[in-house]
């Protein structure tokens, strides 16, 4: 499992597993967001398996899936809503991290300058410099 921090409140991670659920919750996480469609790939476990194993571990689940729909404004709405409404740290997943990182940077324009949350996402291994005309925006 690989957990990468983009600040003290998010981090973002590849697809993880159900047994990966108790590690998480002993990390100090409270909260997981599932950022990953169910079916794109045959061997990744569907996100009811998550949610019932999150919620065996005593974290909260949150399904926002972004697919090749694209983005939309109620999920970003959805994606700030989980994050400033968490007690504490929160774990974000997709396949490989991007989608997550890409909801919490919209997630947060208006309320952070854009040089800071493309830094913060650069710092955790994701270049978000393409949404600086997006970050701008409140």
């Amino acid at each position: 499992m690989e957990l990468k921090r983009i600040n003290e409140h998010v981090s973002v991670a590849p697809q993880i597993a159900p047994e990966d659920l108790p590690a998480i919750k002993a990390a100090g996480f409270v909260a997981i967001v599932n950022n990953r469609p169910d079916g794109e790939a045959p061997d990744q476990p569907d996100g009811e398996t998550i949610r019932a194993a999150a919620e065996a571990a005593g974290l909260a689940y949150h399904a926002i899936p972004l697919g090749r729909e694209g983005v939309t404004p109620e999920m970003v709405a959805e994606t700030k809503a989980v994050l400033e409404g968490a007690a504490g740290p929160v774990l974000c997943y997709c396949r490989s991290g991007t989608r997550s990182t890409t909801l919490w940077a919209l997630s947060r324009a208006g309320e952070e300058p854009a040089g800071e949350i493309i830094s913060a996402a650069a710092n955790a291994g994701y270049d978000m410099s393409h949404l600086a005309g997006h970050l701008g925006r409140a």
